[in-house]
């Protein structure tokens, strides 16, 4: 029996050195008896091949053990296993939480892998506020207040949010910036807040629009659609005829968000809908959210489908991984069966606190939402893959034009940005087969030690050298998917000639290197090319491989401005309440609330800073110290 002492990089006895495939695994079944568990099958690299859990290991590893029957997938697997790991657990629920959190871990080669896990945003209408502010949330929910989500992106949110402000005239405004008005601001002229911070609504009046937004948001808008209907005609026959307009216009709004929802099902109330389609290896996985019986977006996701896994194990493989940090609705319904529907719905159950049920619906409304939500991802990987093989094409007239080995699979592209020295940045873009690679962007603070303000090239042998003595630290074999196999430089023969002496000097003179200067008269479409040791050259303006070079490097230029103005935007929003010891973001807040700025803190006396919520006579004296030190 397998001891669940053991630590990982433990193997268990039995395992015959030397042997690989099905002599390798058949050794193992000697030391397996019928536990719950999980293992993992490595190569002769000591690299995890497959993370797998099972009711009984004994009885799964003696399948792998069997010389035939396998589909192409899992044969190929199974003839590059060399050694094999396991972990007992006392129940199967244990064995799947276990082989998430592994192959979330480690990344294995043969297992499904949901490369994109963004959080998902919500609406909060807080409760620690007299007249809460209507907002978008995305994070951990720290707030105390109620939250309505998820909705499929932020544009979702920022159109259910500019909509709702016409309905329920809900503010908008932080709290500081709600504190310190003396006068309505422009959304009360436009009828998109009722004005609370200064008293034109009164607290149990400002209370029932936030219970009506909080209804309409749990799907009772039919209701406050007739209270609204009951009110305007009140104000009509009372003649006031303004009022009523007012309502009116509510109504309108009312019912424009009800239509931007979509597809509102009648008979679901909270579901997320799941379903796959498969394609050429490629998956595509599209996710419906159904809340409050309305359709709040939809998000389209692209597996790494294992070397040829099939639907049931990418749909399932999909749910462990999606709902490791998000929390699953009551109902989710799926295209297909997976194949341990009780054992995922009671994992899902075990992280939600509440039962949540799995279904494959064959008719009715449920069977329709799935449908519609299959169309979608059967289209979304159409075009993902008509994109792809156009991006393939453009890779290969790259290589083809810069005399390159092949294809390149990962392109980096660096530039700089800074005004005249100042608040200076380098970027790094990566683009590859899939298109632009926004999660491996990078930027660069540029320190600037020994280098003159304004010192391109100085930037660029910063930024290199940095990026590049970490990877070797973190590779040095070169084996992983990090390593560039072009850098495209902004810049012309001088800034190539510099960058290929940092490589040299890093002992990286084998990676391709492309500058892209400007040219003649500065203009698109007359780029000249520089490579160390070739004289420069240019592509005809027609080509498309110039196009693309002309996008990654206006993509590299708005990511590196982008990253400068914030830095810029934070350096003149800086406090002198931001280096005070002891005085946090929440602290601060409260400072600049209380006095209205930074320089009224400045004069304030201790017993002034002193009746400011959180502030100690012992903080009053050190504020007071580090702002009036001269």
């Amino acid at each position: 029996m397998t001891d669940p002492s053991l630590p990982p990089e433990e193997i268990p006895p039995g395992a015959a050195p030397g042997l690989r495939g099905h002599a390798c695994i058949q050794g193992y079944l000697k030391s397996l008896d019928g536990s719950p568990g999980v293992y993992r099958m490595l190569n002769e690299k000591s690299e995890v091949l497959y993370v797998g859990k099972a009711r009984n290991l004994r009885a799964r590893v003696s399948n792998y053990a069997r010389p035939s029957g396998h589909s192409g997938r899992i044969a190929r697997m199974i003839s590059e296993t060399a050694s094999m790991m396991f972990l007992t657990t006392r129940t199967e629920t244990e064995a799947l939480l276990l082989e998430q959190n592994l192959i979330k871990q480690l990344k294995p080669r043969y297992n499904v892998l949901l490369r994109d896990d963004k959080s998902f945003p919500y609406i909060l209408l807080p409760k620690d506020h007299a007249f809460p502010q209507l907002r978008k949330h995305r994070g951990r929910r720290a707030t105390p207040g109620a939250y309505f989500g998820p909705f499929a992106s932020a544009g979702a949110v920022n159109r259910t949010l500019n909509q709702l402000q016409r309905v329920f005239l809900l503010r908008n405004c932080t709290d500081s910036v709600f504190n310190s008005r003396t006068r309505p601001c422009l959304l009360y002229q436009i009828k998109r807040c009722s004005a609370p911070c200064v008293g034109y609504i009164s607290e149990p009046d400002y209370a029932a629009l936030v219970a009506d937004a909080a209804r309409f948001l749990s799907g009772k808008s039919t209701k406050i659609q007739a209270q609204l209907a009951e009110q305007m005609q009140a104000a009509s026959d009372a003649m006031e005829f303004e009022r009523a307009a007012a309502l009116r216009d509510r109504i309108r709004a009312l019912t424009n968000v009800q239509q931007a929802q979509g597809i509102n099902p009648r008979s679901v109330s909270e579901a997320d809908v799941v379903a796959v389609h498969l394609e050429k290896g490629q998956a595509c996985v599209q996710v419906f959210f159904i809340r409050a019986n309305q359709s709040w977006g939809n998000r389209d996701f692209y597996p790494a489908t294992g070397a040829g896994a099939e639907e049931p194990e990418i749909l399932e493989a999909f749910l462990g991984q999606f709902y490791d940090s998000k929390e699953p609705p009551r109902l989710v319904l799926l295209s297909h069966e997976i194949e341990n529907p009780d054992l995922m719905a009671q994992l899902l159950a075990t992280r939600a606190g509440r039962k949540v049920e799995l279904a494959v619906p064959q008719r009715g409304e449920k069977a329709e939402l799935v449908e519609n939500a299959l169309r979608n991802a059967r289209e979304a990987l159409a075009m993902r893959m008509a994109s792809s093989a156009a991006q393939g094409r453009m890779l290969e007239g790259l290589a083809e034009a810069f005399g390159l080995d092949g294809p390149p699979e990962r392109i980096e592209v660096y530039d700089n940005s800074h005004i005249q020295g100042t608040d200076a940045v380098g970027a790094m873009i990566v683009a590859g087969a899939e298109g632009f690679l926004k999660s491996q962007y990078r930027k660069f603070n540029i320190r600037g030690d020994g280098i003159t303000p304004g010192d391109d090239f100085g930037m660029m042998k910063e930024v290199l050298t940095r990026r590049f003595e970490r990877l070797l630290k973190e590779d040095p074999n070169r084996m992983g998917e990090t390593w560039p196999d072009l850098l495209l430089i902004d810049g012309g023969a001088g800034q190539v000639s510099a960058v290929a002496g940092i490589m040299a000097d890093l002992g990286l003179e084998d990676i391709p290197m492309v500058g892209v200067a400007k040219g003649i008269d500065r203009d698109a479409g007359k780029e000249e090319f520089h490579r160390p040791g070739s004289r420069p050259f240019a592509l005809r303006q027609n080509d498309p491989v110039l196009y693309f070079i002309q996008r990654l490097r206006d993509e590299a230029h708005r990511f590196a401005i982008g990253t400068h103005r914030a830095k810029r935007a934070k350096a003149i929003s800086a406090s002198p309440l931001d280096d005070i010891p002891g005085v946090g973001p929440g602290r601060k807040r409260a400072l600049l609330a209380h006095f209205g700025s930074a320089k009224a803190v400045a004069r304030a006396g201790l017993s002034d800073l002193q009746a400011v919520d959180g502030i100690s006579e012992a903080l009053a004296q050190v504020i007071h110290d580090h702002l009036n030190t001269r």
